[in-house]
């Protein structure tokens, strides 16, 4: 792992470990962290998002996942965010952009059925990437696809591996995409 991608994670995980602090019955699985949109893309392209697939994004923090696997790529998409700030103005934007397939859904993204689901897409820690394994491992039909955004799933191959030199703010990323 690179210096700047462990100053990252421990800057995730020192973040994760003062909201516990405040931790209502809701389990926090990492901070809010932005995607950069390039890398949004970049992931969504990654697991050939199609037209009408159902897709989730687990902790969908300000739902520029959802949004974009929406407009760009015309899936069904929704986001799992405990947050309820967050969900407020992620929705405000779906209804300021009239996307009737973008969803935000407040809970917990370890109490949700992803059956239906084509793509998954978490930026998660990677101790909460191994809380969410186990449920997909138990939910994903055969050909799901999941892309992890810089921590990998712990036991799951991925079946590509995408190096991001730069997201033209000088940092680095790796996306892992599976395949059930």
């Amino acid at each position: 792992m690179s210096n700047l991608k462990l100053a990252v994670a421990l800057c995730l995980i020192g973040a994760l470990a003062l909201s516990a602090q405040d931790k209502d019955k809701t389990e926090k699985l990492a901070p809010y962290y932005p995607t950069p949109n390039m890398v949004v893309e970049k992931m969504l392209q990654l697991t050939a998002l199609k037209p009408g697939e159902r897709m989730y994004d687990l902790g969908s923090g300000d739902g520029r996942i959802v949004i974009m696997a929406a407009q760009k790529f015309q899936a069904d998409a929704y986001g799992i965010e405990f947050d309820s700030d967050l969900v407020y103005q992620s929705n405000e934007k779906i209804k300021k952009l009239g996307l009737k397939n973008a969803h935000i859904i407040l809970g917990d993204i370890l109490k949700q059925d992803y059956s239906k689901a084509a793509v998954i897409t978490v930026y998660l820690l990677p101790i909460s990437n191994d809380k969410v394994r186990t449920l997909l491992d138990k939910q994903l039909q055969k050909g799901t696809r999941v892309v992890a955004h810089d921590f990998e799933i712990s036991d799951w191959t991925p079946v590509k591996v995408v190096d991001i030199d730069d997201d033209g703010e000088g940092r680095s990323h790796r996306l892992f995409l599976y395949q059930k």
